[in-house]
């Protein structure tokens, strides 16, 4: 096969010295699973991502008036952060005016809530749910595995791009479609349902270390669910999420082991405070 012109021996030498490198400096565990994970972006630049795009989010929306929501998310926050062992997150928690039933934690420990998902909490252990949720996904660095992820899937596609150069053009389109769904439902998908179950994980620990019940988790998942019957959703197998069954039913199994974490807990809040 004829090799581009810009392609020689030193290309070759260069990848079979780095990728080794990368891929070891790349090695990383998660906290409370000890999952292996390979991201190569460093924390400085993950962090500084994060407060750019928390302060493009926070400048367009509305902060919420609900002194009532707006003191438990902060409490509630307040609380995790206590227990995440992340002192170099720079915390700040936020619930925003809107009806989207949505949270976010951005590295470093940026914290916001939208109003439309508190009615499905009801109390502060649902809240709690939510929020170490979503700070399980920064303390795992989730986002810079992700964009790792990415970065691996572009080198590969172009490097299947190069070897298919010399095809007809439908080969090549016909083999990077198939390399791209292929890809997308059997690496980049199922990923990201591993990583909302990890999530899961992670927070049900963090909220029971926090002093909040953890056996709100599942309630929260199955009140959740209950809430978009009827709704167009995607099967679990095309969507970036596990079901909210499959999720109720997850955090049940793990409760025994919450459960002990939150008996040895030196306060506990059990639901906290109401609010419907």
């Amino acid at each position: 096969m004829k090799k581009p012109s810009n392609w020689n021996r030193r290309d070759w030498l260069s990848g079979a010295v780095v990728a080794p490198i990368a891929f070891a400096c790349g090695c990383r565990t998660t906290p409370v699973t000890g999952r292996k994970q390979l991201r190569f972006i460093p924390k400085s630049m993950e962090m500084s991502l994060g407060e750019q795009s928390y302060a493009e989010v926070v400048s367009q929306a509305k902060p919420s008036e609900n002194t009532l929501w707006r003191d438990a998310v902060l409490r509630t926050g307040q609380r995790i952060a206590e227990v995440a062992n992340a002192p170099d997150f720079q915390w700040e928690f936020r619930l925003l005016a809107s009806e989207t039933k949505n949270a976010f934690c951005l590295p470093g420990g940026k914290v916001a809530i939208y109003e439309g998902i508190i009615p499905y909490c009801q109390n502060e252990a649902g809240l709690a749910v939510v929020m170490s949720h979503e700070i399980a996904h920064a303390l795992a660095h989730h986002g810079a595995e992700r964009m790792s992820q990415q970065a691996g899937v572009q080198g590969v596609n172009a490097m299947l791009g190069w070897a298919m150069s010399e095809t007809t053009p439908a080969t090549r389109e016909l083999a990077m479609k198939a390399f791209g769904t292929g890809v997308q439902y059997g690496v980049l998908l199922p990923y990201s349902r591993k990583h909302e179950s990890e999530a899961d994980e992670i927070g049900l620990q963090l909220m029971a270390k926090a002093g909040y019940d953890p056996a709100e988790a599942p309630l929260f998942w199955g009140r959740f669910g209950q809430a978009k019957q009827g709704s167009e959703t995607p099967p679990e197998w095309a969507s970036t999420h596990p079901s909210d069954d499959r999720r109720a039913s997850d955090l049940a199994a793990k409760l025994p082991e919450a459960m002990s974490v939150y008996q040895a807990s030196p306060v506990r809040y059990g639901r906290g405070e109401n609010l419907a």
